[in-house]
């Protein structure tokens, strides 16, 4: 148990996790997964040593807070979200303790909390940085343990060692889990260098390599398919130079982990030269450990699209730098202005972010046409998905009854979502499958999930559901595959009383097989 001495500090700190873990099992309970989330799904349905575009463990966290989807409601496949938000602000208060004080251990919890990254996207939701941020975190307290001499040599051996197999499970998690291994690396080649000396570090390397086997075999069996794929959305050959990019990027960053929080690092960095508020070489590994990563990836933003969150972990160290120069600022303080203002906009963000999905309060354009209603308003992307699949299931058993489709005919998709969506929404609760058919790009795991079904007989009935959000034509994709493609029928998702999407459920009879669209076409 995390033992904290002062006692005002340990009663903040026990009010701060109580209310976060609340909030956010609230969350998790009542939102409905993003596209993300429910691809990451099938990584629990469907378990393999790896995937086609991340490593495995996020599956096998769905698996585990969920037995093994025996629970399968949001609650339980975010579970492993919410418990290891829990851990996570601990760990953060241990490397802030461990940096200066407990004061700067409670300062770096509350930035933590504030940050909409550290409480929402990887604190509610369940993605690969859940288990990502845990081991991320749980390396990054072990080595600055490993580094502290006020620890016996036995405990610092220990330490470092088991700092690269956390780093190891890193990387199990989401492949930049290696700038975590890079900055220790760089930190002991440029500081430390007595460990190149010592068994326990290449011990740890070993372990790294170990741990993240699968990884190597799942892809020396697929071609290296994983590699190619990462490869090519990091490849800046394809691309002329885009500003544009590069902005949006440096927006995300700032937005996803808090505009007060991105000005309070901003000025402990800039602090470092006058004001002697942490050690050099603790302050070495917090940069070490965060700036290459966000610097690789503001550089690839200046040539092709990247996602504000890849940069997540990175922030961490420096929230720790940021708490640090805090407490030396407010010595006797437990929740300075600033973490005020920091925690008030996250809460402010999350409760607009919470009511807007439920209730759209916020009025974007709305769309004359009904094939793109609620096309301009991103939140639709969390809501309507139980709705659609109370009404899919009426209307199926509908159509076997009257026979206009054969019994359990399938749900065929053209993308990785919404098909993950549809899998989770509308197949599941109805004992069906969904298929995805078209080039890898598009449908990502789906190539592995159509294999591990087996292909649809021919003469299979089959159905395809699109949004007006998110319209396709089955006839550009399935045509040739399918005798005939009825016209469809419509479900309008309600919010608030009011459609603000419908759903399109076209009926495709008589399958051949032979004209469907498998990944190795180029159209």
């Amino acid at each position: 148990m995390l033992q904290i001495k002062d006692p005002d500090i340990r009663k903040s700190f026990v009010l701060l996790a109580t209310v976060s873990a609340f909030v956010r099992a609230f969350l998790a309970a009542t939102l409905e997964f993003g596209n993300d989330e429910v691809y990451y799904w099938t990584f629990a349905v469907y378990p393999d040593l790896s995937h086609f575009d991340h490593p495995p463990m996020v599956g096998w966290v769905i698996q585990l807070f969920s037995l093994n989807l025996i629970m399968d409601s949001e609650l339980f496949i975010r579970l492993g979200s919410v418990i290891f938000g829990i851990i996570n602000l601990g760990l953060v208060f241990l490397i802030g303790r461990e940096v200066r004080d407990e004061r700067t251990g409670l300062f770096a919890a509350l930035l933590y909390t504030a940050s909409i990254y550290g409480t929402v996207i990887t604190g509610v939701f369940i993605l690969p940085d859940t288990p990502q941020n845990l081991f991320w975190l749980l390396g990054l307290w072990l080595f600055f343990r490993a580094f502290n001499e006020k620890y016996t040599d036995k405990l610092r051996k220990n330490y470092l060692f088991l700092a690269f197999v956390m780093s190891g499970f890193s990387i199990l998690s989401k492949y930049t889990g290696v700038f975590l291994i890079f900055g220790g690396l760089v930190y002991i080649i440029s500081y430390q260098q007595i460990w190149l000396r010592r068994k326990e570090f290449f011990l740890g390397l070993l372990a790294v390599l170990l741990i993240t086997t699968p990884i190597l075999f799942w892809n020396i069996e697929n071609n290296f398919i994983s590699f190619t794929y990462q490869g090519a959305r990091m490849d800046v050959s394809q691309g002329g130079f885009r500003p544009d990019y590069f902005a949006t990027e440096v927006l995300g960053q700032i937005l996803y982990n808090n505009p007060v929080n991105f000005v309070l690092i901003v000025m402990a960095f800039f602090a470092l030269r006058r004001n002697k508020y942490i050690n050099s070489n603790q302050r070495w590994l917090l940069l070490f450990t965060s700036l290459p990563m966000i610097a690789v990836f503001l550089t690839f933003s200046l040539f092709r699209q990247t996602l504000p969150h890849w940069t997540g972990p990175s922030y961490h160290s420096l929230m720790i730098l940021a708490a640090a120069w805090l407490a030396s600022k407010y010595p006797e303080s437990r929740f300075p202005t600033p973490l005020r203002w920091a925690v008030g906009i996250c809460s402010f963000i999350v409760i607009l972010g919470f009511t807007q999905i439920k209730t759209g309060i916020i009025p974007f354009p709305k769309e004359t046409e009904s094939r793109k209603l609620g096309k301009s308003d991103p939140t639709l992307d969390m809501y309507g998905w139980r709705q659609l699949g109370v009404e899919f299931k009426q209307l199926a058993a509908s159509d076997t009854i009257t026979r206009l489709m054969k019994p359990n005919s399938p749900i065929f998709s053209y993308r990785w979502f919404p098909a993950a969506n549809l899998d989770f929404y509308v197949a599941w609760p109805s004992q069906r499958f969904v298929y995805t058919f078209g080039p890898l790009d598009k449908i990502h795991k789906y190539l592995w999930i159509d294999y591990a079904l087996g292909i649809p007989a021919d003469s299979s009935d089959a159905y395809f559901i699109t949004s007006s959000r998110d319209f396709y034509d089955p006839g550009q994709l399935y045509g040739k595959a399918f005798e005939k493609i009825l016209p469809p029928d419509s479900i309008a998702i309600l919010r608030g009383g009011e459609t603000v999407m419908y759903h399109y459920i076209y009926r495709m009879k008589g399958l051949r097989m032979k004209n469907l669209p498998f990944p190795y076409t180029t159209n």
